[in-house]
């Protein structure tokens, strides 16, 4: 297949209208639905915005190509667009874009128009094809321009064929020259894999060296190199944003960068390669390139990443566990009773799905962090950090053990998975120079054995014992403090529900209000306490529903999505629907609900409102002494915790709204 044949002078837009990324987006996708390329324009968009959130598409030279790979696309087509003006469109080089390439392909698409599209891509690199394409007046000429720059590469192709033909039957010519290896591979393997090829080769030929690049595109793995050639090779250069088959690379000099590097930086590539300037990488038979040590990545953005994917994988359990509790308070308050069979199961269940929920999130920030070696110190260091395992190092802290044997909570669970993490790599560093002979011990021997030892080690002897010291000292305050000001004790009890959600704070507020209630059940004091801590711990799940509902700009899809689900977990009185948010943005989240859950837990002392119940929420209302009163309560915490944290927040970018 031709290049002609995924352009038509339907599909292009010499002189684009749009000012901006937003409305350059949304003009090509409606002219892509006008001529039947794609059927549903809205989930087009979103594929489209979902690829510029892996990184812009914008790759320099006054160039975009906004692509997508999916369900809603009917043919694959390239739409081409100009804009006289230039849009700012986020480039990697910070310049306006005039020329747009919008790649669709359909999920079925077949080889050839891949390949027309592979093709297409890699011509983009020639300086002097894009400087006749700004140029350009009518899509005629443009459509022209692609077919002369096809015709002269399978010229230029074919010559090449030819010559190294004739080579192979001399004295191994093709040993003479220096040979540098790579891959690259892009997110949707449409356009910027084969731009990163094509810019590597181009780079190599104008230094006297052999570029063999093996690419990882929408047709799967093609030129895929050789053990001979990644023997001879002087270097390796990855430029891809995915993993890739690296172990084989062990022992070579490697340089790993974004893909966009291998088609904006190929000359700086191939020369950090030709001037001995790239470390020797080394295999642990798991390392991918895209957690190289060459990776470039901000600090805080690879935070942000490793807890994302610790919160990505932790959602399931609490959604599906919470609202299995959630349905077994409707059951156990009014279709049965606590020592119902129903009531039983539901509520074991999702207590068992909440068990693996701190174990999950510190895992996959390890795993995040160090790769697989690193998962199970991860899961490890998150169980015991919802299970105490205190250690008895001096008086104090035996104290401590004896009399408040609290586990470090969610809060625990997010520091084991980042420690976990970092003694992998630490200990990939360190081990790094093992003979090769023992490379297979590495994986299957050492790490897991030190990386367990110390964790536990970090877990038993720091960190829970710090918050089981933290959990003893707030049991201590409590106590003291009596129940001579109510309103102060219930401001306190409730705020502390909201600290750590299910850590040592709000166990400890929440022990102190049962354990008062269990000693007194018909005390009115400790009806109040109790309902100070529910109406505390409801508002954080509260808030969050709040703000994803009435702040959607402040908001991501999936956060908008996970809460929906919080308004049915705080009207459970399950405030550990918050921790997603909580472990995401602590800085925002935490301080607005423990601001709105002490709003709460005051109206509660003030109004005197009790609860004769140690769990339940609002299901439980029936049986407060002050029923819309203690809704009032709750709902007004809710509401100021939502306010402040939707205030407080900075909005999203508007591509990850949708």
């Amino acid at each position: 297949m031709k290049i002609k044949d995924i352009l038509a002078p339907e599909s292009m837009i010499m002189a684009l209208k749009a000012t901006n990324k937003e409305d350059a987006v949304k003009e090509m996708a409606d002219l892509e639905v006008k001529t039947g390329i794609v059927n549903d324009e809205d989930e087009f968009i979103k594929s489209i915005w979902a690829r510029e959130n892996e990184s812009t598409t914008g790759i320099g030279d006054g160039i975009a190509m906004p692509h997508a790979r999916n369900k809603t696309i009917n043919k694959a087509r390239v739409l081409f667009a100009k804009s006289e003006q230039g849009i700012d469109y986020n480039s990697l080089d910070g310049q306006p874009v005039h020329l747009f390439f919008m790649i669709t392909a359909p999920d079925g698409a077949d080889n050839t128009h891949l390949q027309a599209l592979a093709k297409l891509s890699g011509l983009l690199i020639d300086p002097d094809l894009v400087n006749a394409l700004k140029k350009a007046q009518t899509p005629e000429e443009v459509i022209q321009l692609f077919e002369n720059a096809e015709q002269q590469k399978d010229e230029a192709k074919k010559a090449e064929k030819e010559q190294a033909s004739s080579a192979s039957e001399n004295d191994n010519d093709k040993e003479e020259k220096p040979l540098i290896v790579g891959v690259t591979a892009c997110i949707n393997g449409i356009a910027h894999t084969y731009m990163a090829q094509e810019a590597l080769i181009k780079a190599g030929k104008k230094r006297g060296v052999d570029v063999r690049i093996e690419t990882n595109g929408s047709e799967g793995v093609k030129d895929k190199l050789t053990a001979d050639e990644i023997s001879r090779a002087q270097g390796v250069v990855i430029a891809s944003d995915k993993k890739v088959d690296m172990p084989r690379f062990d022992g070579k000099p490697l340089i790993s960068r974004p893909v966009v590097d291998g088609i904006n930086k190929p000359d700086e590539l191939i020369d950090n390669i030709l001037n001995s300037k790239a470390s020797v990488y080394h295999s642990n038979g798991e390392k991918s390139s895209d957690d190289s040590d060459n990776a470039k990545e901000g600090v805080w953005g690879s935070i942000y990443k490793n807890l994302m994917n610790g919160v990505s994988h932790m959602l399931p359990f609490v959604i599906g566990g919470g609202i299995l509790m959630a349905i077994s308070f409707i059951v156990e308050n009014y279709a049965g009773g606590p020592k119902s069979p129903a009531f039983i199961f539901l509520n074991n269940a999702g207590n068992m799905a909440f068990a693996f929920m701190v174990p999950i999130l510190s895992g996959y920030i390890a795993e995040s962090i160090g790769d697989l070696p690193a998962l199970m110190p991860g899961f490890v260091g998150g169980f015991m950090a919802t299970v105490y395992s205190g250690a008895y190092g001096g008086a104090y802290v035996a104290n401590v053990v004896t009399n408040a044997k609290s586990p470090a909570g969610f809060l625990g669970g997010l520091a084991s998975g980042f420690i976990a993490g970092y003694l992998v790599v630490g200990l990939k560093k360190l081990f790094a120079k093992l003979p090769k002979s023992l490379e297979g011990m590495k994986p299957m021997l050492i790490y897991p054995i030190l990386s367990l030892l110390f964790i536990a080690l970090i877990m038993y002897y720091i960190v829970n014992p710090i918050f089981s010291a933290v959990n003893f000292a707030i049991t201590n305050f409590l106590n003291q403090m009596g129940t001579g000001n109510l309103a102060v004790l219930t401001t306190i009890l409730a705020a502390m529900m909201s600290i750590d959600m299910g850590g040592p704070f709000n166990k400890a507020a929440y022990v102190f209000a049962s354990g008062a209630f269990a000693n007194d059940p018909h005390s009115t004091v400790a009806a109040v306490m109790m309902a100070a801590v529910m109406v505390g711990g409801m508002v954080p799940p509260f808030a969050t529903a709040i703000g994803t509902t009435f702040f959607k700009n402040k908001y991501t899809l999936d956060e908008r999505r996970a809460g929906l689900t919080n308004w049915i977990l705080g009207f459970s009185f399950i405030t550990e629907g918050a921790i997603p948010f909580a472990a995401a943005d602590p800085g925002h989240v935490l301080p607005s609900c423990i601001i709105g859950s002490a709003v709460g837990g005051a109206l509660v002392g003030i109004w005197r409102i009790g609860v004769p119940a140690p769990h339940g929420g609002l299901w439980v209302s029936p049986l407060a002494n002050h029923i819309l009163l203690y809704f009032v309560a709750t709902i007004i915490g809710s509401i100021v915790a939502g306010v402040i944290l939707g205030l407080w927040k900075k909005p999203v970018d508007k591509q990850d709204q949708k």
